[in-house]
């Protein structure tokens, strides 16, 4: 598969691996009773700083669980001038924060860089860590337009996996087109890709310029399997006694000069076939239709995950007959999904002003497609928080429990994205124009300090925190719930019990005495000391691992 080289790409290729895990720290959090410094237990979660930084720090807790990803990063449409670099939102890659880590990240190569490479460069260790997030049936949406859909495509191709794109989508964003250009661009694009394609089937979406007489809300699809061509080259099935019709009584008689051929009479009685008969055709879904046979007419799935019989018609044609269980039809253009110029006006009527936001209407069509009532929808360039305002519509319409994460690095995380998320958990507007409030509540974040200074535990830092850092890099799973009978343990994984002897104003010695406190019964044992005093012999025969606390002892 061919990849894409530039400037700076061996300095980020991995460097998604040297950030920092940095601490969360809950600020307030916020519901219908307003905003408090109790934490209110709400999953969702508004997060201020460095989304690269605030993605490593969701690891611990959320890698392979996020159902949803949407995002919608800077286009880099190099506008320089000094009324652009005004706007609340950039699509340069100019933010102070942004060029300071390139130039710290690449180092002297990035005097070097063109604007394509530094968005390259930012953009390669966030997808890196977003795809670590993903749940293995996940799906993730990216909006771009031209300037970088090309790269974007290349660079996902390889963190994803190129079988596991999905589609380009095309949206037509809608807006103010008198103004003149040689051509006059309509469009952005919204990038799919899943992690595991195999897991998931059909999306759960209507276009919504289909109408209410659309055949795609019957309840079944019809459509023949005959299908001669070079592609589709002759061949016989037979069709055993029982085989389904759509009729109740039919007489087929031997014929040659229509397809499909039969060989023999075909009788139908009570809707079967009462002998076996021998039919030779081109064959659109040979393979669906011999498994349907083989399953003793039973359902089959086709390739799409849909459930698939088969019938005689009263012409002899042999039909496949596919039951809707959820209507789908999702079409590559998207149109009449709202525009950036309404949203801006929904926002200014709370109150906000943000320039160019995604309609709401978009991201929900998209989040519909695949979450279910109890996801999680990340969202890591936040933004005004239109990708919250879509999770909790959601959840009014169909009283689900989707849970949201934004980050937004900008200062205006807290002023416009959370303030607007509040005021569509209050409801916001006066009159006929009032917007009842969805209900729901959030905390919001900022990045604290480093777990790891160079290379030895922060004191500072929360002991759970430090505890749930151990053994995400131990495991790769989230922390369990403490266990009441042991302070010391972590979990299990795969049969082997995880300890963490941890202190924080004393030194711990693993020795036999701690051994006499472990409860738990496990093929083998990790634990975390200060130090250790057990003999090879009782280590071997207790199978234990021992790893050194990693803390500097001149601070206690």
């Amino acid at each position: 598969m061919p990849t894409l080289e530039w400037i700076g790409k061996s300095k980020v290729i991995n460097h998604h691996q040297d950030v920092p895990f940095r601490v969360l720290e809950r600020k307030y959090s916020f519901d219908e009773n307003g905003q408090h410094n109790e934490d209110n237990g709400s999953e969702n979660m508004i997060i201020r700083g460095d989304n690269l930084e605030a993605l490593k720090a969701l690891l611990p807790r959320y890698e392979g669980r996020v159902k949803c990803i949407y995002i919608d990063p800077p286009y880099n449409t190099a506008k320089s001038s000094e009324k652009n670099k005004a706007w609340v939102y950039s699509d340069n890659v100019d933010d102070p924060k942004i060029q300071a880590w390139i130039n710290i990240t690449v180092g002297n190569e990035g005097e070097d860089l063109t604007r394509h490479d530094k968005w390259l460069c930012m953009m390669y260790p966030r997808l890196k860590l977003l795809y670590k997030l993903l749940a293995e049936d996940g799906i993730i949406f990216i909006s771009i337009d031209d300037n970088e859909a090309d790269t974007l495509h290349m660079v996902c191709d390889e963190i994803f996996g190129r079988r596991n794109f999905v589609a380009q989508l095309v949206w037509r964003s809608d807006g103010n087109f008198d103004n003149q250009a040689k051509i006059k661009i309509c469009h952005e694009y919204i990038l799919c890709y899943m992690k595991n394609p195999d897991l998931l089937g059909l999306p759960s979406g209507v276009d919504p310029n289909a109408t209410e007489k659309s055949k795609i809300y019957n309840d079944e699809i019809r459509n023949t399997v005959v299908k001669n061509g070079p592609k589709n080259p002759m061949s016989k099935v037979e069709l055993p006694r029982g085989f389904p019709c759509s009729v109740s009584d039919l007489v087929i008689e031997p014929r040659h000069d229509s397809f499909p051929y039969y060989y023999q009479r075909a009788t139908v009685v009570d809707g079967k076939l009462t002998g076996a008969v021998t039919v030779e055709s081109g064959w659109s879904s040979k393979n669906i239709l011999q498994a349907f046979i083989d399953n003793g007419f039973k359902p089959v799935l086709d390739s799409k995950g849909q459930f698939t019989t088969f019938e005689i018609t009263k012409t002899g044609a042999i039909e496949m007959v596919k039951k809707r269980e959820t209507v789908s039809h999702v079409l590559s253009v998207l149109s009449n999904l709202g525009s950036t110029q309404n949203m801006s006006n929904e926002l200014a009527h709370m109150g906000i002003s943000f320039d160019f936001p995604k309609p709401v209407q978009l991201i929900q069509y998209l989040l519909g497609f695949y979450s279910k009532e109890d996801s999680i929808i990340l969202d890591s360039f936040a933004g005004s928080g239109t990708t919250a305002h879509a999770v909790l519509n959601m959840n009014k319409q169909d009283g689900g429990n989707r849970k949201f994460i934004l980050v937004e690095m900008s200062d205006y995380a807290e002023s416009i994205t959370a303030e607007r998320v509040r005021r569509v958990i209050n409801g916001y507007g006066e009159g006929n124009k009032a917007v009842e409030g969805t209900g729901g509540g959030f905390s919001f974040y900022e990045l604290g300090d480093a777990l790891l200074i160079n290379g030895m535990l922060n004191p500072n830092a929360a002991e759970e925190k430090i505890r749930a850092y151990v053994y995400y890099t131990e495991t790769r799973c989230a922390l369990p719930a403490a266990s009441e009978n042991e302070k010391y343990l972590l979990g299990v994984h795969e049969n082997h019990a995880y300890y963490f002897y941890y202190e924080a104003d004393r030194m711990t010695t693993l020795n036999r005495a701690f051994l006499q406190t472990i409860q738990t019964r496990a093929e083998g044992y990790l634990i975390y000391a200060d130090s250790n005093m057990l003999s090879a012999e009782d280590m071997a025969r207790f199978h234990i691992t021992f790893k050194k606390i990693p803390r500097d002892i001149a601070a206690l």
